[in-house]
């Protein structure tokens, strides 16, 4: 991030380009050619299955800024546009991602956002202010995976042209992944071991709360970050989803710039919420990988009766007399249906639909991930 004592500092080894459609890859003196100058091509149209490349460019650079707009953002649409980005010639993308998933519309919800990295001043925009510094070349492709509709696009990509970058800088990838179904008591495993060093960023959630589990939350879950040698048991370990956002007992919408939710919806059963470790970086040295657990939480009577009623449910803790029960470490648990069982706070795992979008710098242009899912599974 930019402080303000270089605000000041003239740098005579660095170029100032902008790509837009008036003047793709920024190129000296090359804007202004359509329509005598008079905004020409302010704009394009991508019809479905077009895809259209922002900015290819060589040698050595830093993007500092991408903003975009589009006609139709409705959450169909934020989820078939497919955003990539590659790093140095490499043939795999660092970025492959669901358009509005990448800028904090989680589920494609195009809501207002103020954060550090990611922006959306009225629900209309999408603004990304992350450091993306490249050796020998830069590409970011969109590509319009609807099946049928047009999508009215404009944009542009700030970013320096410099003799070169320190030799410890990160290249910055971008991870979407999706689990609608999963084994009762499975984590959530929002990024898959990676290896490398470098360091994780952040992440936005999106989550379509289960209506088998109504009056209960999704936010009981712990963040686990398995790093380098780790194996069974995480270095980091967290004390619950919204916790993690700084907020607790519940999610509300709020927006700063490190943490907030943008999406609180009980109508919908949807929530949005985000997290960027800028003030509180978390490096790895060899790998990493990190999850959520699918849990939330209710009164013991309460979870009785969805249990009751058919909700694929395992409580895990009880709250009883100021102490707490660790139910899966019990040699003779008890059962929640047993009239004896404790009347207190129920932690439970359960299953909804989670996806997010990780963000982290690493040391490679290009990595092992997997590729973004088919359109089909993004929007169902």
């Amino acid at each position: 991030m930019t402080s303000f004592d270089d605000l000041y500092r003239y740098s005579g080894c660095s170029h100032s380009r902008v790509s837009s459609f008036e003047n793709l890859n920024g190129l000296p003196s090359g804007g202004g050619k359509v329509n005598k100058g008079a905004k020409g091509a302010a704009f394009e149209y991508l019809s479905p299955g077009a895809s259209r490349t922002l900015l290819d460019v060589t040698g050595t650079g830093i993007i500092q800024r991408m903003w975009f707009t589009m006609a139709d953002r409705s959450p169909e649409m934020l989820r078939s546009v497919r955003f990539q980005i590659w790093w140095d010639g490499e043939p795999k993308p660092a970025v492959d991602v669901p358009f509005g998933d990448f800028f904090g519309a989680g589920l494609g919800r195009c809501v207002p956002i103020q954060s550090a990295l990611f922006l959306n001043p009225r629900g209309r925009s999408f603004n990304c202010y992350v450091p993306m510094p490249f050796r020998s070349g830069a590409r970011v492709v969109i590509t319009n995976e609807h099946d049928s509709e047009t999508v009215q696009f404009f944009f542009d990509i700030d970013f320096l042209k410099v003799e070169s970058v320190p030799e410890e800088t990160l290249y910055f990838h971008a991870f979407w992944n999706r689990q609608r179904e999963s084994v009762l008591g499975a984590d959530f495993t929002f990024l898959p071991r990676v290896e490398g060093r470098g360091r994780f960023l952040g992440v936005s959630f999106g989550v379509n709360r289960s209506r088998d589990y109504p009056g209960t939350g999704i936010e009981e879950g712990e963040v686990r970050m398995f790093i380098d040698g780790d194996t069974d048991n995480p270095t980091i370990n967290g004390t619950g989803a919204e916790d993690y956002i700084g907020d607790g007992w519940g999610m509300s919408v709020y927006s700063s710039p490190y943490q907030g939710c943008t999406v609180a919806d009980d109508d919908t059963n949807q929530f949005c919420f985000y997290r960027f470790h800028i003030p509180d970086p978390i490096y790895f040295h060899q790998a990493i990988c990190a999850n959520i657990q699918q849990m939330g939480g209710g009164r013991t009577g309460h979870v009785r009766q969805l249990l009751s009623d058919g909700a694929r449910l395992t409580p895990v803790t009880v709250g009883v007399g100021g102490q707490t029960w660790a139910l899966l470490d019990m040699e003779n648990r008890p059962s929640i249906q047993n009239e004896d069982f404790p009347d207190g706070w129920v932690n439970f795992y359960r299953i909804d639909d989670w996806s997010a979008t990780a963000y982290f710098y690493i040391d490679s242009p290009s990595t092992n991930l997997p590729p973004l899912e088919p359109v089909a599974f993004r929007v169902e």
